[in-house]
């Protein structure tokens, strides 16, 4: 499909409620407000498409930027070019998951987790954390780093409650992650669950909620699902 043609799929898909409430969240205009569900349709078309989601991504528009972190070709993806999407996701459906989907599906995922984390600003460390995340929910466990991420995990214990505010959430998911998804880091992460305790995260105003680490571990561990593995990184 043509750049024009999808971006009229999406403004003729464009949803009012779904956009109001995209913007309690932190989206900003240009956007048309698409549902998951409708953008879902529209990527069983394209399927995979490198140009097209580089296109897509240029924009600036926010439901294209997510559809782009959904049909990207992630053997064609540059370094180069993941740099440049996390620096321009301006918000978290973008920055969280458009991004993170992408990277972690790539052969150099982990480079750009360690490097993201890193970094100051808000919205690229928490892609950092993301990308972690995703990569551990995809990953074999004699594939993984298993040290690394105990370091990790000891720092999330150590600094949670200092970090800025998407951080928080992400470091809090990345422990969830961990303890879901790596069955000999289980113990670990239910320990830096229990000291960490509730994270505060402004939800901007929103009826969504903070997932409590211990709890999330626990259910997962209770209903078997302990270390079972996603088909894959995204959506």
């Amino acid at each position: 499909m043509k750049l024009s043609e999808v971006m009229q799929f999406l403004a003729e898909h464009g949803d009012e409620r779904t956009k109001a409430t995209l913007l309690k969240h932190g989206a900003r205009e240009p956007f048309f407000g698409v549902k998951v569900a409708d953008l879902k349709k529209i990527v069983k078309k394209i399927k995979k498409d490198h140009l097209l989601s580089l296109e897509l991504y240029k924009t600036g528009n926010s439901d294209a930027m997510y559809l782009a972190g959904l049909i990207a070709d992630e053997k064609q993806i540059t370094v180069e070019t993941l740099e440049e999407w996390v620096d321009g996701a301006y918000w978290y459906y973008i920055s969280e998951f458009a991004v993170p989907w992408v990277a972690a599906d790539t052969t150099f995922g982990r480079e750009l987790a360690m490097r993201w984390i890193e970094r100051p600003e808000e919205g690229v460390a928490a892609a950092g954390w993301c990308t972690y995340s995703r990569l551990m929910g995809v990953t074999e466990d004699e594939d993984l780093d298993l040290d690394e991420i105990r370091g990790l995990l000891s720092r999330v214990g150590g600094t949670i409650h200092d970090q800025q505010n998407r951080v928080r959430h992400t470091m809090n998911a990345f422990v969830i992650a961990a303890g879901s998804f790596v069955a000999p880091l289980l113990d670990g992460a239910r320990s830096v669950a229990h000291d960490i305790g509730k994270v505060h995260v402004d939800m901007g105003g929103t009826a969504c909620k903070v997932p409590l680490a211990t709890a999330y571990i626990d259910k997962t561990v209770d209903s078997g699902r302990l270390g079972r593995k996603r088909r894959g990184p995204r959506g």
